[in-house]
């Protein structure tokens, strides 16, 4: 356990690193800029041992992991994100540990999450995932809503009893116009963060980049940026 504290935090230094210096170059404050570890397929042991090196925001994207590391580690001062795409029947689960669901990208799933917010008697944050290399009024390979979208989504969970509209999300598209250009990915995502914000001010969460493009997401205005792999490590294969 020991040496494991020693890697995280020698990783966690590296991508601190990163990200000051990504907002040097954008000429940002280094505050401007939260960062998300992503702890899918990591013990929770791993999470404690992060909060305890000063990590406040984890996310997950699988509700069957996320549920019973959530639980192992509710002592922890710490923010669950879900960033995965989310079934309605793994809704109600969801809804007792996260504090925000990156990956709301359809009605139903509006309607199912502020059922179950409302049951519980939580307020849960929501970011409206973008599917960049979504046709309009289609969905994107990896979930997420087309542009065109937005709006609606935007005013059905602003006017959700137990959930609160924090902004938007995206995942760097393979496919498309995109594929391959990160920077021009997220400066879209920029864009309609901007026309979002002029009908819901509050709406100011830009939650875009992972390990890979971080340096992009932050040059293009992110104010979250979701690291995995250069924090835990690549996983080694089980069995």
């Amino acid at each position: 356990m020991p040496d494991r504290k020693g890697e995280l935090a020698g990783n966690l230094a590296k991508v601190e690193e990163r990200i000051a210096a990504a907002c040097a170059a954008a000429g940002r404050e280094r505050g401007e800029v939260t960062l998300i570890v992503v702890t899918k397929t990591y013990p929770a042991s791993d999470v404690r041992l992060l909060s305890g090196l000063g990590v406040r925001h984890v996310a997950e994207n699988r509700d069957q992991d996320a549920a019973p590391k959530a639980a192992a580690c509710s002592d922890l001062p710490l923010s669950w994100h879900f960033v995965g795409q989310l079934q309605t029947n793994k809704v109600r689960s969801v809804v007792g540990y996260a504090d925000v669901v990156q990956s709301v990208d359809r009605p139903k799933l509006v309607t199912a999450l502020s059922r179950e917010a409302v049951r519980a008697g939580r307020e849960v944050g929501c970011l409206i995932q973008v599917a960049l290399d979504a046709g309009e009024g289609g969905r994107g390979e990896r979930g997420g809503v087309a542009p065109g979208g937005i709006e609606e989504l935007a005013g059905l969970i602003a006017g959700a009893p137990g959930l609160r509209l924090d902004g938007l999300m995206t995942v760097a598209p393979l496919t498309g116009e995109y594929a391959g250009r990160q920077r021009a990915a997220f400066e879209r995502l920029m864009d309609l963060s901007t026309d979002l914000r002029r009908a819901h001010p509050a709406a100011n969460m830009v939650s875009a980049g992972m390990s890979a493009d971080l340096e992009d997401a932050v040059a293009a205005g992110a104010t979250h940026v979701r690291i995995g792999t250069a924090v835990l490590g690549v996983r080694a294969r089980l069995g």
